[in-house]
Parts: C-alpha cells; structure tokens; sequence
C-alpha cells in the first residue's frame, strides 16, 4: 500500500467516523482529532520532553496543544513559515518575550505569525525535540505527512547546519486511527506498507491520546539535503534551499 493510498484511508476514516475534530474536512491535512490535548499530556511526560529546551514543532491544528504546553514550561519553540518561502524561514517564539496571558494568542496558526520572531537557519539554536504531525505512522517509525514534503526539508536544512543531529528526539501526537499497524489502524494492521524514501526522517516516539510508544526506529535518518531530489522549481521557491544548492557540473 503506497503512501498515497495510506493518506486517503486515514482521512476517510476520519471524515467517516467521530474522532475528527475542526478544521474539517481532514482531507488533505494533518487531521485535528479527539484527544489531542492528552496526547499532548502524555507527550509532556516524557524524558525527552523533560530535557528538552528548544522545540520545533509544526503548526497544524492538533499539535497546537503541543506549542502551549512548551511555551508555558519555558521552552523555546520553532515553527517553520509556510512552504519556507521566506529567506527567515522559521519563526521563534520565546517564553521570556511572551506574557503568560498571551500564549493562548501567539500558539495559534495566526498567532504564531505575530508573535515569532523570523528566523534564519543558522540562526535557530540546537533543538532538542522535534514534535510533526503525521497522517499515518507504524510503531517502528515510519511517518507518512501531507505529501508535501516540507516536515523533512526542514530537519535537512538543519542537520547541515547542526541544530539537529541523531541525539534530537524526532515524535509525533496522533490518534489511534494514524497508528497504521495497530489495533485502531485505519489500513488495517495486516497491510503490507511501503518502506520510508531515504529522505523521510523517521519517528523515536509516537504519542496517542492512550500510550506511548518507543520506536526503537530501524530507519536511518537522513544526514542533510538530498538534493537530487529537488527540482529547479522547487529550489526557486525555497530561498534557504537555492542558496545552499550545490553547484552543477
């Protein structure tokens, strides 16, 4: 079952039963569902979370739990600009800057935009834990996304620049129906899965609403760009990307 195939089970499965939760429909994006806020507990719970004093974590809906939970434990919290298409392409938000009543305001989609500070790569300092959103996830690590693709360019980006490397905690909250090969699976447990592409940065933890899983992740994570993979549009898009691009020939 390709990945294409995994997304779309996930979200009909969602759309058709009731743990989805708003924006709706899920189609298409990081599905918001019921539980969030305690995968985010449970997230909370963690030793990597405990020792962590910078995050990166994504925007989407379902992790927002995630983001006031950091800021309001004192940590430093990354989150990339859409697409990446800004030349400070992640945004800082900083719990010194922010006052303990506004960070409901500056964790949400816009608030992040007006409360972050715009970013350079090599200006983000070591992140400690990285926290995505995923569709689909398997308890050894694999992660399928959107399909866009952006969640691992931005671990490659920073892993040139050394804000990341394998001693950064990769996890994800996600509802049980996304655990592809457990009991909830909206494929099915049985499903025979595609293998992770070599750019996929895989999972160390996956946090549902009920358990936490340690992964102990056979996949290798990648050590930068892949930039064979990259086309010429894309690298027009992406500013951090076509500055740093390799010269041809």
């Amino acid at each position: 079952m390709d990945k294409e195939a995994v997304r779309e089970a996930v979200w009909d499965a969602f759309d058709e039963g009731d743990q989805a939760r708003f924006p709706f429909p899920p189609h298409d994006r990081i599905p918001n569902f019921a539980g969030a806020d305690a995968a985010a507990t449970r997230l909370a719970e963690t030793e990597a979370w405990e020792s962590a004093a910078t995050l990166k974590a994504n925007p989407d809906a379902p992790q927002l739990p995630v983001r006031r939970a950091a800021l309001r434990a004192g940590k430093t919290v990354y989150v990339a600009q859409p697409r990446l298409r800004d030349p400070n392409p992640f945004l800082r938000l900083d719990p010194a800057e922010i006052p303990p009543d506004e960070i409901d305001d500056a964790t949400t989609v816009s608030g992040i935009s007006e409360y972050g500070t715009p970013t350079a790569p090599d200006g983000v300092a070591r992140v400690d834990l990285i926290v995505v959103g995923s569709v689909g996830v398997t308890t050894g690590g694999a992660r399928v996304g959107k399909g866009e693709g952006y969640s691992d360019l931005e671990w490659a980006v920073l892993r040139e620049l050394d804000a990341v490397d394998d001693d950064t905690t990769v996890a994800t909250t996600v509802h049980e129906l996304s655990v592809l090969d457990g009991p909830e699976s909206a494929v099915g447990a049985d499903v025979d899965l595609q293998e992770p592409d070599a750019h996929d940065v895989p999972l160390d933890l996956v946090v549902t609403p009920e358990r936490t899983l340690r992964t102990e992740t056979p996949y290798a994570r990648p050590d930068g760009v892949d930039w064979d993979a990259l086309d010429a549009v894309k690298l027009s898009e992406i500013p951090v990307l076509a500055e740093r691009a390799p010269e041809e020939g």
